[in-house]
């Protein structure tokens, strides 16, 4: 995961450097970007709208546990729709997985529910460290990261590859104990690129058990 905590971009990249998704094709590479994304071809939903489906009521019978994010941190995600009932139902819970990190480290819990219930495998161990990487720094973020141009591939039944791009240029570190939000400009690429792999489970949950991003990618602006 890359939320923007500056200091912290060797820790996201040691976190998913040990993921193999030979169903996300290569993975953080400091070369050129000449490499191929999966599902990158396929073309983009263009639907504009901005409202989240984390909110929306579930379409499964999955007991899905309760996000709740502080006021001042905030996740927008663009044409989040395709009108394709499986692939919007992928989109949804690659959002709520997002919200689910969000939240952990929001509250300071690597245990946390939510977590464990959206991700899995190499995902979940990729995504506890990062939120203690943010523990360990003290520090939480503020303000908004915006999540567009998702593309989903449908691999079978139960198999999803899903990609999309952030943008993080106005979320900043807040530091946990004192509130003290650090503005100061960031070194690198406020765009990064998700691509990452999605397991539908028995509860009908789409399920992140698989996690590459690449910060700066040309795919989203970088």
């Amino acid at each position: 995961m890359n939320r923007r905590p500056t200091p912290l971009a060797a820790i996201a990249l040691a976190a998913v450097a040990a993921l193999s998704l030979s169903a996300c094709g290569s993975g953080e590479d400091s070369s050129k970007d000449n490499d191929k994304i999966a599902g990158a071809d396929t073309e983009a939903d263009s639907s504009t709208s901005a409202s989240p489906s984390a909110s929306a009521s579930a379409s499964d019978a999955a007991d899905r546990p309760d996000i709740t994010l502080p006021k001042d941190m905030k996740s927008v995600f663009e044409g989040w729709k395709t009108g394709d009932a499986a692939k919007d139902a992928a989109l949804a819970d690659a959002e709520r997985a997002l919200g689910s990190v969000d939240d952990a480290i929001a509250r300071g819990d690597t245990k946390s529910d939510a977590l464990a219930f959206y991700y899995q495998e190499d995902a979940l161990v990729s995504e506890v460290k990062w939120v203690q990487a943010w523990l360990d720094a003290n520090i939480s973020w503020t303000g908004t990261i915006r999540y567009f141009d998702p593309q989903v591939t449908l691999r079978d039944k139960k198999t999803a590859v899903v990609v999309y791009c952030a943008d993080d240029s106005k979320a900043y570190n807040k530091n946990r104990k004192t509130g003290k939000v650090d503005k100061a400009p960031a070194s690198d690429s406020p765009y990064v690129l998700y691509n990452t792999r999605l397991e539908r489970n028995g509860e009908g949950v789409w399920v992140t058990t698989g996690l590459l991003t690449k910060r700066g990618h040309e795919r989203c602006g970088g």
